[in-house]
């Protein structure tokens, strides 16, 4: 990225810089501002010493260093030795601005913008001519006590109310309810992709006072699926990882749960949601008649509602996988499987798993309005 505000000094501002330096008899912040300005300095005559460099010796932020440079440029060579300006109007706004901030902060942004800032809404006060001057602290602070904030989204599934969604909710939390019953074991399934990315640059280790650094260009190294096979009340849980998403893969990991993880059970009471490719049809797409059948026949299979896919204890399995392990880079498959089978392992042996309490009774009181109304 280039650089903005870019020192250069002339051999006479060096040596005016040098002499504030040694008179001794100068505020504290102007021989700090001369020094950082000299090893700025990108002339001929200069080190050209980087923002980081110059902060970590004289013990400042970055942004101090750069705000020193863009007051060189933009104001001139006393205005940048002087320490900067602070304008903060402490205006409070009394009861009927504080009311009409809410309603502006509730309102659509302007045309040309995605959402509301505090600086934004600041200046709508002044150009309404609510209050004379209002700084955007003042309003952080408003917009902070009324717990708003406009310039935040929440993505969230808004289900319609309709007897097919309360149908098929009902059938979901009466099955949580069932006691465990080894022959009919109960597995959430559900699936996430993860895209692959590879470090162009080595990452640098934490240090005291300073976090991991991580270059923001990296390069994509593929895409990967993984099925969450979630099974809350033995509290385990299996991932399986596919090149895709598509029938065949989501058929290979019904014979994985079906063979591998329980080949004992009677039936597998399995809760999933209305994803095209969670079907019995895919089945008979990746195997012969035969198999397709069998496989079909061991599974009791129960369908979260559209929109509903928060009833699937596996999506919140899925959270926690991607909170606690895939979080960071992973650059190829074969990493992705060792590090969601450690994940899974670890996540077995502690006995982790979600204790869910929502009931069909809890539903018809706190969801009401999603029934509908005979």
């Amino acid at each position: 990225m280039e650089k903005r505000w870019v020192v250069e000094l002339s051999q006479e501002e060096r040596e005016q810089l040098e002499q504030l330096i040694n008179k001794g008899k100068v505020a504290g912040h102007k021989i700090k501002h001369a020094h950082m300005l000299l090893k700025a300095d990108e002339g001929e005559h200069g080190p050209s010493w980087p923002d980081t460099r110059i902060a970590e010796a004289y013990n400042v932020s970055e942004s101090t260093v750069r705000n020193l440079r863009k007051r060189l440029v933009e104001k001139g060579f006393e205005a940048a030795l002087e320490r900067e300006k602070q304008t903060n109007y402490r205006t409070k706004l009394d009861g009927e601005a504080e009311a009409k901030l809410i309603a502006i902060a509730c309102s659509q942004p302007p045309e040309g913008y995605s959402r509301w800032s505090v600086r934004l809404l600041a200046d709508r006060l002044v150009e309404l001519e609510i209050v004379d001057a209002v700084s955007h602290m003042t309003v952080q602070r408003v917009m902070k006590k009324n717990k708003l904030k406009p310039w935040l989204k929440k993505q969230w599934c808004i289900p319609e109310a309709s007897g097919e969604f309360v149908a098929r909710m009902e059938d979901v939390l009466d099955v949580y309810q069932r006691p465990h019953d080894p022959k009919r074991p109960l597995v959430c399934l559900d699936e996430t992709n993860r895209q692959l990315t590879r470090e162009t640059r080595p990452s640098i280790t934490a240090k005291p006072n300073q976090p991991e650094r991580i270059d923001y260009e990296y390069k994509r190294n593929g895409v990967v699926n993984l099925f969450m096979m979630f099974a809350p009340l033995e509290a385990k849980r299996h991932v399986y990882v596919s090149n895709q998403r598509a029938r065949v893969d989501f058929a290979a990991c019904i014979k994985e749960l079906v063979d591998v993880h329980y080949p004992e059970a009677d039936r597998i009471v399995l809760v999933m949601d209305n994803l095209n490719t969670h079907s019995v049809g895919s089945l008979y797409e990746a195997f012969e008649p035969a198999e397709a059948k069998r496989l079909a026949d061991k599974l009791e299979i129960h369908y979260t509602p559209k929109h509903g896919s928060w009833l699937n204890m596996a999506e919140i399995e899925i959270g926690v996988l991607s909170r606690q392990a895939l979080s960071g880079y992973v650059s190829t498959k074969e990493e992705m499987i060792a590090r969601v089978a450690a994940w899974q392992a670890a996540r077995n042996a502690e006995r982790s798993t979600v204790n869910w309490q929502f009931t069909t009774q809890d539903a018809r009181v706190r969801l009401k309005r999603l029934y509908p109304v005979i």
